[in-house]
């Protein structure tokens, strides 16, 4: 690793500790299965992911903490994690993309994630979240 990408990797991993770190993450990642579990509005989204949502929950919670440049925890047990391939056996049409999108926002405002960092999230999100409807 050059100079300039321990300047870049450093810079993320401070990003990732002002937004909350690995705990904020946890949070989030629970409060939106919470979410999906309880709240009818998140009906079709549920219906894509099995009875038991424990993995699912762990998996998204050690992806997001990498993806937001934090620690690597689900390319160190996974590999890339070719998000559209792995999700390529579920039914994601404009319905789920729209509910995964509204809930985790709300997960978002509901653990207290600054505005403007919802904002950046929300957009990025949705980029990814469009991308992997295969319906």
């Amino acid at each position: 690793m050059d100079e300039d990408d321990a300047q870049a990797q450093a810079q993320r991993a401070a990003a990732f500790e002002a937004l909350g770190g690995e705990p904020l993450v946890e949070a989030l990642v629970e409060r939106f299965y919470d979410l999906m579990e309880l709240d009818p509005a998140y009906a079709a989204l549920r219906a894509v992911h099995g009875p038991d949502l424990t993995q699912a929950r762990q998996k998204l919670s050690w992806f997001l903490c990498g993806w937001l440049g934090g620690p690597q925890h689900y390319t160190e047990r996974f590999g890339h994690p070719r998000l559209r391939m792995r999700h390529m056996p579920y039914t994601i049409g404009i319905l789920e993309r729209d509910q995964w999108l509204a809930c985790m926002d709300q997960a978002m405002a509901e653990v207290g994630m600054a505005e403007a960092v919802r904002l950046r999230l929300r957009d990025s999100f949705f980029q990814t979240a469009d991308w992997m409807r295969n319906r």
